[in-house]
């Protein structure tokens, strides 16, 4: 066993055999912006034996400042997050098998890129992939590890399928666009990330090791100090469509979103419903001088 991680296998509850178990996991980060860059970093140090970073978008100047696996020169060269994230995982800890996936996650490629799997970590910066991600995980019957944060608030929770309730059970539908607060509306501090991504990768680790993690949600608020964990999700709602209905409409394709905007980037991404050609300076030409 390599003696980077001696001091972990020091920590009673890990051990040796704790970090073989380690080593031994497969882990998918959906998204690589703040909350997945500081988690896949943390993993990459503990020995997580596989690790897949899914990301669609591209290193910008107003990532830097939470998003800590990028640098200047990744933002002026506008490399994208799963790419850059690779290579540093690897300079990091050689010992990791490591795969940056430039993709975004969608019902159609859900399966593809998150089988065998062991367990989900969600970095991603919209509800309609988190029910994507919970759907999933109820038909794999694998857990996966919520997290959200925007201003200095931040919460967290381990997702699992048998154990705890799921996130439809909790939430019976996503938010709707623009009725939450972002990133861009509220600002958010690179601390409260840290904070977050630190309880999804401790619940993961206990995952990784054979342990059950305490159905407890994590509440933070690094700006005034309040820290709580209460309670949450310790059964199943039986009227659940998705846990107990065993319908899994995302994952079916039948809650797909047509509209997601992209954080940072002052722009939004449209899905038609049905697969079609765009002449592009046709659009162009609209877009100039207006319809009609």
């Amino acid at each position: 066993m390599s003696g980077r991680y001696s001091r972990q296998i020091l920590f009673s509850d890990i051990g040796e055999e704790g970090q073989r178990r380690i080593r031994d996991s497969k882990v998918v980060i959906v998204g690589c912006g703040a909350l997945g860059s500081v988690s896949a970093e943390m993993l990459t140090r503990a020995g997580i034996g596989q690790l897949k970073i899914i990301d669609r978008d591209f290193v910008e100047e107003s990532n830097l400042q939470r998003q800590s696996l990028f640098s200047d020169k990744d933002a002026q060269q506008g490399l994208p997050k799963a790419a850059v994230a690779e290579r540093v995982l690897k300079g990091i800890n050689s010992e990791v098998y490591c795969k940056g996936i430039i993709e975004d996650v969608t019902w159609e490629n859900m399966a593809r890129l998150c089988k065998d799997s062991h367990i989900i970590m969600d970095g991603t910066d919209n509800f309609e992939t988190r029910f994507l991600i919970n759907d999933f995980s109820i038909l794999e019957g694998v857990p996966w590890m919520y997290g959200a944060c925007v201003g200095s608030y931040g919460v967290a929770f381990a997702f699992q399928p048998g154990k705890t309730a799921c996130l439809q059970c909790l939430l019976e539908q996503p938010p709707q666009v623009g009725t939450t607060e972002t990133c861009e509306t509220a600002g958010i501090l690179a601390p409260v990330v840290h904070a977050v991504a630190a309880f999804q990768v401790t619940q993961a680790l206990k995952i990784c090791i054979g342990k059950t993690p305490e159905p407890k949600l994590l509440q933070v608020d690094v700006w005034t100090g309040n820290w709580r964990t209460i309670a949450a999700g310790t059964a199943r709602s039986e009227e659940c469509p998705c846990c107990s209905g065993r319908r899994l409409r995302f994952l079916e394709g039948e809650e797909k979103s047509r509209l997601t905007r992209l954080c940072g980037r002052n722009a939004v991404q449209i899905s038609p419903q049905h697969p079609t050609r765009l002449d592009f300076k046709v659009v162009h030409k609209v877009g100039a001088t207006g319809p009609g």
